[in-house]
């Protein structure tokens, strides 16, 4: 991934938080079948391993468990949102015109190296990860226990464990911090008016918060 230096986000903290906060991402991986993506649902274990450690499985029917081998590279994207930025945005466009439209967007990606699991028990305690974790927040709960006991024994046994130790994260903060403060906040302020889909309302925050840091380090930004 091309990051220049204005856009670099390297501290795995902030990068784990974005995985946990959007956990479906893209598995991208190259085998003797050729490039492949799928699109799933993630758990990071930030304490298993250097870097931390994403658990996922797949369905049984899913070829890529047999085209993956242990320790076969992939790459792991996840996605915290993107916007449109019109150049109408920026306050300077108005005295000098010399914007241009862009695009912002916040990704975080995984390199790592997989490991098949294909057991019931490392599938069982995965699925009741996620499942505690995305269920905690619901007025109800639901809990593997809710479903009868051979009808979720039949299901894990149609899927298949893939575990990916990171070793190496690279993130992307591309919020127009390129910017003066002022253009970077008036661009922030209109992202978040807009709303939309794609998350572009956590980008226009983040563009926000990101002006609110440029001011309260850089007296001359005020």
């Amino acid at each position: 991934m091309y990051i220049p230096a204005h856009f670099d986000e390297s501290r795995p903290d902030v990068l784990h938080q974005l995985m946990t906060e959007h956990p479906f991402g893209t598995l991208v991986s190259n085998s003797a079948a050729g490039l492949d993506a799928n699109h799933l649902p993630f758990h990071l274990d930030p304490a298993q391993g250097a870097l931390g450690t994403l658990h996922v499985h797949v369905a049984r029917a899913n070829p890529l468990w047999q085209e993956l081998k242990d320790g076969d590279e992939v790459l792991v994207i996840f996605r915290a949102g993107d916007a449109y930025i019109s150049p109408s945005w920026y306050p300077s466009k108005a005295e000098l015109h010399r914007q241009v439209p862009t695009w912002n967007y916040m990704v975080a990606h995984a390199h790592g190296r997989v490991r098949i699991r294909d057991d019931e028990r490392y599938v069982r305690g995965m699925v009741a990860r996620l499942t505690r974790t995305h269920e905690a927040t619901l007025p109800a709960p639901w809990k593997m226990s809710d479903a009868p006991a051979e009808f979720v024994d039949t299901l894990l046994r149609a899927i298949v464990g893939i575990e990916i130790e990171i070793t190496r994260l690279q993130g992307k903060r591309k919020l127009s911090q390129n910017k003066d403060e002022r253009d970077l906040r008036g661009a922030g302020q209109a992202v978040v008016a807009r709303g939309g889909a794609s998350g572009a309302d956590a980008v226009g925050q983040a563009m926000l918060a990101a002006a609110d840091a440029r001011s309260s380090s850089d007296p001359a930004a005020r």
